[in-house]
């Protein structure tokens, strides 16, 4: 099971240059493991695109669509008080925003702080280097 960064799955909901590389990870190992609020991160990010002229209503239709047949299939680290804590011990040790140490601290809940060889898919370059320097094997999708 990987855990994914909602920035590595907006790519497959909405064409970007990295989207073929996030689809073969995503091929690869379809078990998928999210942070409980990365559904809505995804929308927001739709929606600020679709306010921004970026997308259509009816590409922004379809990438809804595609957020919620995603979100059947995942499973969600929904364990609100330990991910909180351990977001603001990593708040302490890494230059991230709130809602990637957010992220980062989810899939350590998942790992039950034991990260080390387990995977993290991510585009965001400084949350990669914040996962692995908690010991994630991270996974960085490229065009």
């Amino acid at each position: 099971m990987r855990f994914w960064d909602s920035s590595a799955l907006i790519p497959l909901v909405c064409e970007e240059a990295i989207s073929a590389s996030c689809r073969r990870l995503l091929r690869n190992d379809r078990s998928v493991a999210v942070w409980a609020l990365t559904r809505t991160e995804m929308v927001s990010a739709v929606r600020r695109r679709e306010r921004e002229g970026g997308l259509d209503r009816d590409e922004t239709r379809s990438a809804l669509r595609r957020i919620a047949t995603l979100a059947e299939h995942w499973t969600e680290v929904d364990a609100l008080a330990p991910v909180r804590e351990r977001a603001e011990r990593l708040l302490g040790l890494h230059p991230l925003a709130s809602a990637d140490a957010l992220q980062l601290a989810a899939a350590l809940a998942l790992a039950q702080d034991r990260p080390r060889g387990r995977p993290f898919v991510t585009a965001d370059d400084r949350l990669g280097r914040a996962a692995e320097a908690e010991g994630f094997e991270v996974a960085i999708p490229r065009a």
